[in-house]
């Protein structure tokens, strides 16, 4: 399945947006985090913390985030997250988590 992941605009960069960037994903540059904006979010969405949310909702809306739950890539967002953030932002969790593979069944009943 092909998600579009232009939903989410890029943002312009600032100081803390960058530094919030080089933790969430610290294995890329802060500008190539931030150049895919719903991965970006995603990321943030699996690994922060609420001052690090602080941050993120000064440059990005809450249907930015929700476009960036419903285009989320899979592999990102654990089990817990997914419910989570499906529940805050879409009202309901009853969404099945992306799938790398749609006809593999998963290995764990939890997954």
């Amino acid at each position: 399945m092909i998600r579009p992941t232009n939903l989410v605009r890029a943002p312009r960069p600032t100081k803390a947006l960058l530094a919030l960037a080089q933790r969430v994903i610290w294995f890329e540059s802060p500008d190539e985090a931030l150049a895919n904006p719903v991965r970006f979010l995603c990321y943030l969405m699996a690994r922060s913390t609420p001052e690090d949310l602080a941050i993120a909702a000064r440059t990005f809306s809450t249907s930015d985030f929700r476009n960036a739950l419903r285009t989320a890539p899979p592999g990102i967002l654990s089990r817990r997250a997914w419910l989570y953030w499906n529940l805050v932002l879409e009202g309901h969790a009853r969404r099945p988590m992306p799938r790398r593979f749609e006809d593999v069944a998963p290995l764990s009943p939890w997954v």
